[in-house]
């Protein structure tokens, strides 16, 4: 099964080709609002959409044949995601255009892009590094995206379809156990703190706060420029949460494909509606809102799959209260020793990391979950004295 990746990928463009891109990029956008607002919101089928508005689109914004195709999937496209959401699309506010190999070419030779304007077609040279070629040589890409970003400059997200490798067959399991305080910790040892992150989304949230209240009251000119601050700010966060989910991910991967492992992760779906459920400040429902572990399993799950590097997950339950040295579970809290990061059973003795001890529960359940036979997993100690009792009438005779 192939996999789909996305190189973006910087223009060079000269001012007759940034005008002609501008034109095409507000053309297919108003395209997008004029079919979503003129068309009944329960057809989300591209051919129906095209045959009630594919001429309209042509003769009101100038795009071409495939350019107005695109529209009318695009508007499609969209309301089967805002219906799987339960919600309507309101309004395209992004700028850009999605292509296809009719209307798109890349040519490795000079690293150019050929794409389709209003204006007919243009040829752009790519200024990329050594990834980028790395990953686009001796490919044939079908589809590509045009994006504008808030600086001005043009993005080509080129769709890259390439074979994995073949998962490597083992024995070995790396667990990882997600959370708050560490945001990552593996089973054997490596872990990331989130203090960093912690700190850095509260100052995000206070300097939003305080511009906000600024931005209702004041002045008009104290208004606008606190207005103008928060769009300067918009995204900040947001880019800050995904390069460290993009570093804890790689470092992760690449110790799985040296050691010969898989990674083993909980399936904490579901947690957040869980978790909210609960009364709680105001303060400890946005760090947990803002908590981006999907976003981190998203990232080890195309990672490992390009590195050939398996990634099972399993369930959650009894992760943190189970000891990885006996098995025991202690769902009582007076059976076991939990401060903080501490955790010390009360069966067997064991004592340490208590996130160690669940990225060690996990790799556990991670090696045994595929196996045919069952788990096999039970509390040792347990099982030594369900034997003793059994044995103990057969000595005595």
């Amino acid at each position: 099964m192939s996999q789909v990746l996305t190189i973006s990928c910087k223009l060079k463009v000269s001012p007759s080709q940034a005008a002609k891109l501008d034109a095409t990029l507000e053309a297919f956008g108003q395209a997008l609002n004029w079919v979503n607002q003129n068309t009944p919101e329960k057809v989300a089928n591209a051919v129906k959409l095209q045959s009630l508005c594919y001429r309209e689109i042509r003769a009101r914004f100038g795009l071409s044949s495939n350019l107005a195709q695109q529209v009318c999937r695009r508007v499609a496209g969209a309301r089967k995601v805002a219906r799987q959401r339960n919600r309507p699309v309101k309004e395209f506010k992004r700028r850009f255009v999605t292509y296809d190999a009719r209307i798109f070419s890349f040519r490795e030779k000079d690293w150019t892009v050929s794409l389709t304007t209003v204006e007919g077609r243009e040829r752009f040279e790519l200024a990329i590094g050594n990834y980028q070629r790395g990953m686009l040589a001796g490919s044939n890409p079908k589809a590509a995206t045009l994006v504008q970003r808030k600086d001005g400059s043009y993005y080509i997200q080129i769709c890259v379809e390439k074979k994995p490798p073949k998962q490597q067959d083992t024995d070995k399991v790396i667990g990882v156990d997600l959370g708050r305080t560490d945001i990552a910790h593996t089973s054997e040892g490596d872990n990331w703190n989130g203090q960093q992150l912690n700190r850095v989304r509260d100052h995000y949230s206070r300097l939003r706060a305080v511009l906000q209240r600024k931005a209702s009251k004041g002045t008009r000119s104290s208004r606008r420029r606190c207005r103008e601050l928060l769009q300067r700010l918009s995204g900040k966060e947001r880019r800050f949460q995904a390069w460290v989910n993009h570093r804890i991910s790689k470092a992760i991967v690449s110790r799985a494909k040296a050691t010969n492992s898989a990674i083993a992760l909980e399936d904490l779906t579901g947690i957040r509606e869980r978790v909210n459920q609960q009364p709680r400040s105001k303060t400890e429902r946005r760090r947990a809102n803002s908590w981006a572990f999907y976003q981190l399993r998203q990232f080890l799950e195309y990672k490992a799959r390009v590195a050939g590097v398996s990634l099972v997950l399993v369930p959650p339950a009894y992760t943190s209260q189970t000891c990885h040295k006996c098995l025991h579970i202690h769902p009582d809290p007076a059976q076991s020793y939990r401060s903080g990061k501490s955790f010390k059973c009360g069966h067997c003795g064991w004592e340490g990391d208590a996130d160690l001890n669940g990225a060690n529960v996990i790799a556990l359940l991670g090696a045994v979950v595929n196996q045919p036979r069952g788990s096999g997993l039970f509390c040792s100690l347990v099982e030594q004295n369900r034997l003793r009792a059994t044995e103990s009438p057969l000595r005595t005779a």
